[in-house]
């Protein structure tokens, strides 16, 4: 385990030419401190835990302080937000601090979001506040616990630095984590500019650093397109079986390693409703719940318009044509594990998609039914399940249905029980649950609830006795939370 001196840099972003990025450290936040710090990511870059004791570690993680071998900058990129393609994003509040090799081989971004001002910050300030940063630390440790491809938190440090957003809030940098942050966006700003040459030589380091195994394929870029293809739609299949609503899929805001990015308005389904919308800022209903397998798609389409100029449109088509078949076999696949089915199929999408028709038509709390799901008995009451249900001959009906589909499975209760809590998790990082944390952090400057919270999310699957009360239904307020874009 290694000090924050000794941290390996390479730093092979900041090598592309300067048209890819532009270079400057981090703004200094006045009077930095640790608020919230994670063992487990640390280990991701060899950092030894003790290094966030000492004072320094606010200072290098609150701008203030150079680490040893960083080239700090900041991506260019642009993208449709919205639908509606935005010529010049970039980092605006972020900074690649540089890449950490680890004793395994494996490289990981540290990216300080909420760094000050950068030639992209447009008309932004360049900071990050401590409720969004609390946020997305909470959340990206919860995805990562649940099995689902996303970036790591490493810290939060914390300042009494004023930050204007709705109203006065709190400054904060979030140290997070990746293998890469570049996005779809990254290829998009230069293919409406123009300059393939750039296209190429981005796609040359990403299939270099991250698919070296299509480097010597007779047509590497079509290969990519459809690798970056199949991964968008497993990950948006695990997005939609966990509940998981992302709020901002805009091109920008999508990884090309397949990864969950840029933590903004999301919310976790408390009851099932096919349309939620958790964006406060989305008044159309873009990126509701369930349209987003279908965006997922979209923005993939937008990367293969942005990669043409280094294949035949119809190499890029056929790559595109993999992503719907491969998120629906996946998304079925996902589901019928959570039904607690062997082999599940296209046999099963009915048994699927009328069980949530039913979640939908009675307000049913998605994460605490299926949870409860595992205890389900063929042939006998089920009276905790089905009193869920306003409409119980209806769920009478899909009862047996789903009996009849366990017994011709043939698998002892007990096993699928234990197989069902393997999926379905008994705590999930719920909005109300974030904003207690996040209440007690900027009122009473106390950050022992979040430390308790990720505490639980790290084992979503696990009982936790101790724990329950974190699992309990949501209460009324919870339903009066607004997150938006400033989220």
């Amino acid at each position: 385990m290694r000090k924050l001196e000794q941290l390996d840099f390479h730093n092979s972003f900041a090598q592309l030419p300067a048209a890819f990025h532009a270079k400057l450290a981090p703004t200094p936040m006045p009077q930095p401190y640790l608020v919230s710090f994670n063992a487990d990511a640390a280990r991701l870059i060899d950092l030894h835990p003790q290094e966030a004791l000492r004072p320094e570690f606010a200072e290098y993680f609150g701008g203030s302080r150079a680490l040893p071998g960083a080239d700090p900058l900041a991506m260019l990129y642009a993208g449709h937000q919205f639908g509606h393609y935005v010529p010049q994003l970039g980092d605006g509040r972020a900074i690649l601090l540089g890449e950490v090799r680890n004793g395994r081989g494996e490289s990981w971004d540290l990216q300080l979001k909420g760094a000050g001002l950068t030639p992209f910050s447009r008309q932004g300030d360049g900071r990050a506040v401590l409720r969004s940063t609390i946020r997305e630390y909470l959340c990206s440790e919860a995805m990562h616990a649940l099995g689902i491809p996303t970036t790591r938190a490493l810290c939060i440090v914390g300042s009494d630095m004023e930050v204007y957003r709705e109203s006065i809030e709190s400054g904060a940098t979030l140290l997070r984590m990746a293998p890469s942050h570049v996005r779809f966006g990254s290829f998009e700003v230069f293919y409406y500019r123009g300059q393939v040459e750039q296209i190429k030589t981005l796609a040359d380091y990403v299939i270099a650093r991250h698919y070296p195994e299509l480097a010597n394929a007779t047509d590497p870029y079509p290969a990519f397109l459809r690798e970056v293809s199949l991964r968008t739609a497993h990950l948006i299949a695990q997005w939609q079986a966990v509940g998981f609503a992302h709020g901002v899929m805009n091109t920008d805001n999508m990884s090309i390693l397949g990864i969950t990015l840029d933590y903004g308005p999301f919310g976790f389904l408390d009851h099932y409703e096919h349309g939620f919308v958790c964006n406060h800022s989305d008044h159309q209903g873009r990126y509701a719940f369930d349209q987003q397998p279908d965006v997922g798609g979209w923005n993939v389409a937008c990367l293969a318009q942005a990669l043409t100029p280094l294949m035949p449109v119809e190499a890029a088509r056929d790559a595109l044509n993999a992503y719907g078949a491969e998120y629906a076999g996946h998304y079925v696949g996902l589901m019928g594990r959570k039904l607690g089915l062997e082999q599940p199929g296209k046999q099963d999408l009915d048994l699927i998609t009328g069980l949530l028709g039913l979640l939908h038509q009675n307000r049913v709390d998605y994460t605490l039914f299926f949870r409860a799901l595992a205890d389900f008995q063929p042939g006998a009451a089920n009276t905790g399940l089905r009193d869920q249900f306003l409409d119980r001959p209806a769920f009478d009906a899909w009862a047996a249905s789903y009996a009849a589909r366990l017994r011709a499975q043939g698998m002892a209760d007990a096993e699928r029980r234990a197989r069902m809590n393997a999926v379905n998790p008994k705590y999930i990082l719920r909005n109300y649950l974030a904003q207690i944390a996040i209440d007690k952090a900027v009122a009473e400057r106390d950050f022992s609830a979040i430390d308790r919270l990720l505490a639980v999310l790290k084992n979503p699957f696990a009982e936790q006795p101790e724990n329950a009360a974190y699992a309990a239904p949501p209460p009324d307020w919870a339903s009066r939370i607004q997150v938006s874009c400033s989220s």
